[in-house]
């Protein structure tokens, strides 16, 4: 069995999906297995990771306003509000979705469908840096 890690810096200019499918190739490619699992972490609190259509930038854009319409800004409620209006939604959306992703390697590639991409979910206005761990554990 073997291993290999790396970690992504992905750059957002605020919120918006950004997709690093090709990203995962080149990972897959330097490591050499062939067969295996892969695992996708993400190091934030307010983004988040999602597989989703890569064909169609609707697709995106719905998603963003649909997150927008169910988690919006300033409400009353919220208590935690020292770093923006924007962050505790960024909290609550990323809660909603998922930091990490597995998914299985067959022939040294992600074994993705046909429409389908890795997305990172920006939940912040501002632009951010953000860390995207990549581990696959197999056989070459």
């Amino acid at each position: 069995m073997q291993q290999w890690s790396e970690t992504l810096e992905i750059t957002t200019r605020g919120q918006g999906l950004y997709e690093f499918t090709p990203e995962l190739g080149r990972f897959m490619a330097s490591s050499r297995i062939r067969d295996g699992l892969l695992t996708i972490y993400c190091r934030h609190t307010s983004c988040s990771l999602l597989i989703q259509e890569n064909a169609d930038p609707d697709v995106q854009a719905d998603l963003k306003t649909f997150f927008s319409r169910l988690v919006p800004r300033n409400m009353d409620w919220i208590t935690h509000t020292t770093e923006g209006p924007d962050d505790m939604p960024a909290h609550i959306k990323a809660a909603l979705t998922q930091t990490s992703v597995c998914i299985p390697v067959n022939d040294g590639r992600p074994a993705l469908g046909t429409w389908q991409g890795l997305y990172l979910f920006e939940h912040r206005d501002a632009p951010h840096r953000r860390q995207v761990v990549l581990h696959v554990l197999g056989e070459e």
